[in-house]
């Protein structure tokens, strides 16, 4: 009989789920529910419970990672239960905020939002407060208030300005709040790099940080200011040897301090280096340390005054000497490493001079 084959093993694939409008995407194993397609609604488990998330793509899952699967598609009833409980969370933040505002010293604790899960078994209060607060006799008393269960979530400054949304300095919505899923790192440098006025009032967003916008072009303006000169270097062009005034990475260009005739612009392949070539030409001045005087030098540089062969005269010495012939192996015998016939004769002696005893 003919070997049966074993059943094949549908692979592994990943759904990204988005949990918010402007969410995270997560990763979750759909393999039991290959129908599933493109804005399709589901219901996963995660560490805050069963929750409803909208698949917004697939893709391939990375090697050795564990996923947790996709429970089941969301029905009509799902989605009518998430409308319904989304419809009281305005009147659970008022019924946090009135019994916060009775209880009193929270400090400067400030809630933002608060979102049921999409069959109201789980009720999250958003807050923000620039120290750790303690908040469980207020989390107590919204329990026996609302009956399920209750979550305290503190976030920073940049979430706060993703929640309450509005326009940005640029007269834009603001990026946080329309299509950032993520907050990347940004730092000071980024302003630098681009040449951007270190004001607080240029740099900064409305959350108070540094405006997510620094990270857009940071790469670009690093990428094209190479090759290109520092602001102050001496600089050589086809009209003499100047000083960078202004850097322009992104024209490919800087501009060029004169004395007496004042700032013009050159592009990248108009420049020289000066320091550079200064550098060069002081180095193939500088004697060849390898040869001696009057000897032909391969480096391209000229015989040095002094000779290292010279300055080691011991080793010159050495290599000067004749070469000596190896020194023959002795017999050895048994005793001190002496050869034998000497130790015969050592004996011979020490007989014939030990005094004889009288009889």
């Amino acid at each position: 009989m003919a070997n049966a084959e074993a059943p094949s093993v549908a692979p592994t694939r990943a759904a990204g789920v988005r949990f918010t409008k402007v969410g995270k995407l997560y990763y979750f194993d759909f393999t039991e529910h290959p129908t599933l397609q493109t804005g399709d609604f589901v219901i996963v488990e995660t560490v805050r419970g069963r929750q409803m998330g909208q698949v917004m793509g697939f893709a391939e899952p990375d090697a050795g990672r564990e996923l947790k699967p996709i429970l089941r598609p969301a029905t009509p009833r799902d989605l009518v239960l998430r409308q319904e409980w989304e419809a009281k969370q305005p009147e659970a933040l008022v019924i946090c905020r009135e019994k916060a505002y009775e209880m009193g010293n929270l400090g400067d604790v400030k809630f933002h939002a608060a979102q049921y899960n999409y069959d109201g078994s789980l009720l999250t209060f958003l807050y923000s407060a620039e120290e750790r607060a303690n908040l469980q006799k207020l989390q107590n008393a919204l329990k026996n208030t609302f009956k399920t269960i209750i979550e305290m979530r503190q976030i920073g400054p940049r979430d706060v300005a993703k929640l309450l949304g509005g326009f940005g300095a640029c007269g834009e919505l603001r990026c946080c709040s329309t299509f950032l899923t993520d907050f990347s790192p940004i730092s000071i440098k980024m302003a630098k790099m681009q040449g951007i006025s270190l004001n607080p009032e240029e740099i900064t967003g409305m959350c108070g940080r540094l405006r997510c916008c620094l990270v857009y072009e940071y790469e670009q303006y690093v990428e094209a200011r190479k090759g290109l000169p520092k602001k102050g270097k001496r600089i050589g062009t086809p009209d003499g040897i100047g000083k960078v005034s202004d850097v322009f990475p992104l024209q490919d260009m800087v501009t060029v301090y004169f004395e007496g005739t004042g700032v013009r612009p050159y592009k990248r392949e108009d420049l020289i280096p000066v320091d550079e070539l200064e550098a060069l030409q002081r180095k193939a001045k500088e004697p060849c340390t390898k040869h001696g005087e009057g000897e032909a030098c391969e480096c391209g540089q000229k015989p040095g005054e002094r000779n290292q062969d010279k300055a080691a005269p011991s080793a010159s010495k050495d290599a000067s000497a004749p070469n000596k012939p190896p020194r023959e192996p002795r017999e050895t015998g048994a005793g001190r490493g002496e050869p034998r016939e000497g130790r015969e004769g050592n004996a011979n002696r020490n007989r014939r001079r030990r005094p004889k005893k009288d009889s």
